[in-house]
């Protein structure tokens, strides 16, 4: 395969299958983003660089990385300003029209700011992924950078009461971030209770189970009940409209309502409650400037992502690794992609 001079081409090991991946399956579309022709998914995925182009110095063949699937194809002011995320321009994998790196092989661009990097590494040179972190932690590495990403939204720092709604993949990773960046007590619902077990086991220091009769204000104040006090940070990761109200009911004055979750574009929510309140409403669209921190999280053994990988498939089962996310089955699926390698 030819590479252009910014180019890194990577034996895959390990890619996670996420939410929007199964609805870009089912259903073709997420939002004003359509599916009008084949396109692969995956964008949760580690492998191993096996050639690189000319003007890449900062990697080399053998290199163990972790892609950050989100690259800047402008220099605009999003990217000057640090916040490229939010550039209109920016590719990443698995949002069409561009393709993902659920496959063998998988060629990426690295030429604005180092975008692919070591899994170990904070510098971005030479380093390669320590023994203590597996292909699949830098598979997580993605979901990961949405909890850092919702956490920093939110301003979590130490002493910090925080209410996470939704116990999912990206509620949990939150936890665990939300834990590691000092919050004092997280609270955690979900209507699931196998999903509130993962979230006792990992860290979290409530958990209320949601029965779908429950009102938001009666669930915010159960919150406040348990914690003894309303959060300071709330972080919605379900985009269901009851939840949101939720959120912001459960909040205290003065406090932050991070959106992470995703659902319909129009919502019912208690507006004038959040603005007499001074409750700040703060949105998050994926992440950026999050791969060193997550790296340095795993590498030094301050989060545990590693109970999170509940399935594995080899790439041949592919729709069964699909249909087991469809199903709700577990909390993340791992496909693993080098035939040589189904290890972690």
């Amino acid at each position: 395969m030819s590479l252009l001079y910014a180019d890194v081409l990577l034996q895959m090991h390990s890619v996670g299958i996420c939410g929007s991946d199964v609805h870009y399956w089912q259903h073709g579309r997420i939002g004003d983003f359509v599916v009008r022709k084949p396109m692969v998914l995956g964008h949760e995925a580690a492998g191993v660089v096996v050639k690189t182009g000319s003007a890449v110095k900062h990697l080399k063949i053998g290199d163990r990385v972790a892609i950050e699937p989100g690259v800047p194809r402008d220099m605009d002011e999003f990217f000057k300003n640090g916040r490229y995320n939010l550039s209109p321009s920016i590719f990443f994998c698995a949002t069409p029209p561009d393709n993902g790196n659920l496959c063998r092989y998988y060629k990426h661009n690295v030429l604005h700011n180092n975008y692919l990097v070591s899994v170990c590494q904070l510098t971005l040179l030479h380093n390669v992924l320590p023994d203590n972190v597996t292909f699949e932690e830098g598979a997580l590495i993605e979901p990961l950078s949405v909890g850092i990403h919702a956490c920093r939204r939110g301003g979590v720092t130490l002493g910090s009461t925080v209410f996470i709604c939704g116990s999912g993949p990206i509620g949990l990773v939150c936890l665990l971030v939300a834990k590691a960046m000092g919050a004092s007590k997280v609270i955690i619902s979900d209507i699931v209770p196998e999903r509130l077990s993962m979230a006792k086991e990992l860290g979290a220091d409530f958990q209320l189970q949601v029965k779908r009769e429950n009102g938001p204000q009666q669930l915010a104040k159960s919150v406040e009940d348990l914690l003894g006090a309303q959060p300071h940070v709330t972080i919605e990761c379900t985009g269901v409209e009851s939840s949101v109200q939720t959120a912001i009911y459960a909040t205290r004055s003065g406090g932050v309502v991070v959106l992470v979750g995703l659902g319909s574009e129009m919502a019912t929510i208690p507006l004038i409650n959040a603005a007499v309140r001074e409750v700040d409403i703060r949105g998050v669209f994926r992440y950026c400037n999050t791969w060193p921190m997550a790296i340095n999280m795993l590498a030094s053994g301050k989060v545990n992502v590693k109970p999170l990988v509940t399935h594995r498939f080899p790439l041949e089962q592919a729709v069964q690794a699909f249909e087991t996310t469809r199903q709700g089955v577990g909390i993340k699926v791992m496909l693993k992609c080098n035939q040589n390698d189904q290890n972690p």
